[in-house]
Formats: C-alpha cells, structure tokens, sequence
C-alpha cells in the first residue's frame, strides 16, 4: 500500500507538463511558423519561376537579334571588295592628279619669268620702231648699232617662242575681251562696230594661256 501512494506522486508532474499552458504555445507558434513559411513559398513560387521565364526570353530575343544583326561572311567580303575598289579608284584618282599638276608645272612653270621679259621685248620694239622714222638720218656709224639691237630683239623673240610665247597683234580682228583690252573707240572709221583699228601694245600667250593682253583702239559706229 505504502509503495503505490509514492508511485502516484511521481507520476503526476509529467502529466502537468505535458498539458502545461507553456508547452501549448510553444507548440502552436511553431506550428503557426511552418505553415506561413510554406505560404509564402508557394506564394512567391509563381512570381520567381515567371521571373524567370521572362528572362531567358529576353536572353533569347536577345541572341536572335544580335544574329540577326551581324552581317554574313558573303556580306563582309562584299564590302571589303567594295572598299577596296574604292580605295583603288582614289589612289587612281590622285596619280592622274598629280600627273596632270606635274604637267602643266612643267608647261606653265616660266610663266612668271617669260611676263617679265615682255617687257624688254617692248623695248626692243619700241626702239626699232623710233629708228625707222628717222633711217635716212641716221649716221653711218650708228647704222651697225642698229643692226646688233634688231638681232637681240629677233633672238628674244626666238626664245620666247621656244618656250610656246607668242605674240598677239590682232590689227583688223573682232575685239575678244578675253584677249584684249580696249583703250580707245574712234567713231566715223568706216569698220565695223567692235573691229581693232590700231594695236597700242602686242599681247602675248604661253601656250593655251593669256600672259597679256593686247592693248588695242576698237571701231565705234
């Protein structure tokens, strides 16, 4: 009898913390936190996997057009051949350019010096045309003076004409202001309006260019 009265006592402290009212709220928080984990899972599982999809989308989208957009091999080569073409054209372009420059530098390069020297040639002209008037009285001695200034006007002359100048002395010809330059119009002369009646001072061309022009006396009606 005695035995089972202390077996009772002892027994009953496990049964009080089992139903305690700590135990319960332990056990129904824990129970309340697994189950808003799992909410919240399956709540957010939707969102990540459609996240997800949208991305390798975009990935792929991506992918064909940057495929789309990179030109083929033959498309490549055709511009490479276009380029090069081009840039062959050019070079081309530059050779004849150049070529064409050298030309009438050779051509044209002494045209500064043939201007001066019309000048002289001017003198020359003009100081055998003043002896002509006076031929009958100029001395004998002064005769071979003469003489040696009309053959260094005709070597000049020469000269000139070696290197493509010639001299312009359109007496009688349409006035051309390209060519020409009108110091006076005489009225009353009988020649066609425009027509040179007296040529002042020659003009000169090197080659196709004009070095100077004539100064002439134009016809007016």
């Amino acid at each position: 009898m005695h035995s089972d009265d202390k077996s009772r006592p002892e027994d009953a402290p496990e049964n009080d913390t089992a139903n305690s009212p700590e135990t319960g709220a332990e056990t129904g928080a824990e129970t309340g936190t697994e189950t808003n984990i799992e909410t919240d899972a399956e709540n957010a599982s939707p969102a990540s996997a459609e996240a997800a999809e949208s991305k390798v989308e975009a990935e792929a989208e991506a992918e064909v057009e940057a495929e789309a957009e990179e030109p083929s091999t033959e498309a490549r080569l055709a511009a490479a051949n276009d380029q090069i073409l081009r840039t062959l054209a050019e070079l081309e372009n530059t050779r004849k350019r150049a070529a064409r420059d050298r030309a009438e530098a050779l051509k044209f390069g002494a045209m500064s010096f043939a201007r001066d020297m019309l000048s002289v040639a001017d003198n020359f002209q003009r100081a055998l045309k003043a002896v002509e008037d006076m031929q009958e009285d100029v001395p004998e001695a002064m005769r071979g003076l003469l003489d040696g200034i009309s053959a260094t006007q005709r070597d000049l002359m020469a000269a000139l004409a070696r290197h493509k100048v010639t001299p312009l002395t359109p007496m009688g010809e349409k006035f051309d202001p390209n060519l020409h330059e009108a110091m006076f119009e005489a009225p009353g002369t009988g020649q066609a309006s425009g027509t040179i009646i007296e040529v002042i001072e020659a003009g000169y061309m090197m080659e196709e260019r004009l070095l100077r022009p004539a100064k002439v006396g134009i016809a007016k009606d």
